[in-house]
């Protein structure tokens, strides 16, 4: 998901940080910092907006969108927001929970079969990345979901088990993710073991993933358009997108990746 805060600037008004109740001193201090990260090359760059009350008390940019062209960060620019996308999913979820479209306690598998029976992984060989499973003591449910509690895991950034369980069956964390159908992923997610017994534990995992494909079947919609119908275009979010409108690419801004190396790359801009 893409956002920026152009949209938001239409509707706020800029003003001194006492007037929000801020500390200009403290705010001097924010400002200089995010310039020592670019110096430091911590960061490319940054933008920060900061509001309270209607006001916008801070709204700054520091460092490049391209280092190497020396190209300057504009602060109007759109982000993409990565995991801050399951805000709006769990914004939606509730929306649709209230419309009566599901219980907090059903079992995922009454939307989605594939969860139908699920296996909880036992022992793991890295030498050659089988394993062996034990039953599920019961199915996930919606509420496992919502709160990380499922048993899901996550591809790249997780445990030497999930990553390797995960890569022989595709699942990926989204970015870069090209040809394949969330449906088709989430489907195929089910499949695969959970890492511990539902409501036993808490992992960051690909639970968000999954609830994104359950807004798909209880509305009937796909994801992209509820929540370009149902919450940005009511809130007035104009700039938040999954796919940006070719008028707006200008500002959409570079997405850069680490290589084996260490190496910051900048990545293409899709």
């Amino acid at each position: 998901c893409l956002t920026g805060a152009q949209a938001q600037s239409k509707v706020l008004t800029e003003a001194a940080p006492a007037v929000g109740g801020f500390s200009a001193a403290r705010l001097t201090r924010l400002d200089s910092g995010m310039n020592a990260w670019v110096k430091q090359k911590w960061v490319n760059g940054s933008a920060v907006l900061i509001a309270r009350h209607g006001k916008i008390v801070f709204y700054k940019a520091h460092g490049y969108n391209d280092l190497d062209k020396k190209t300057p960060l504009d602060k109007t620019g759109i982000f993409r927001i990565a995991s801050q996308t399951k805000a709006l999913t769990v914004v939606s979820v509730m929306m649709l929970w209230e419309e009566g479209k599901f219980s907090l306690d059903d079992p995922v598998a009454k939307f989605i079969p594939s969860f139908a029976n699920e296996r909880v992984l036992a022992t793991f060989n890295p030498k050659d990345t089988t394993y062996t499973t034990v039953k599920a003591k019961r199915q996930i449910t919606i509420r496992d979901l919502l709160t990380h509690t499922s048993g899901l895991g996550y591809p790249a950034i997780g445990t030497p088990a999930e990553n390797a369980i995960y890569a022989k069956s595709y699942m990926t964390g989204g970015v870069g993710t090209k040809g394949q159908k969330l449906s088709d992923a989430m489907t195929r997610l089910g499949s695969l073991p959970l890492f511990f017994q539902p409501g036993e534990g808490w992992k960051y995992g690909l639970n968000m993933d999954v609830l994104g494909y359950l807004i798909e079947k209880w509305s009937g919609m796909s994801l992209e358009d509820f929540f370009e119908k149902r919450i940005c275009q009511p809130l007035g979010m104009k700039d938040t997108w999954f796919n940006l409108p070719p008028e707006k690419g200008k500002r959409l801004v570079n997405f850069f990746q680490g290589d084996s190396t260490g190496t910051i790359q900048k990545q293409a801009s899709v």
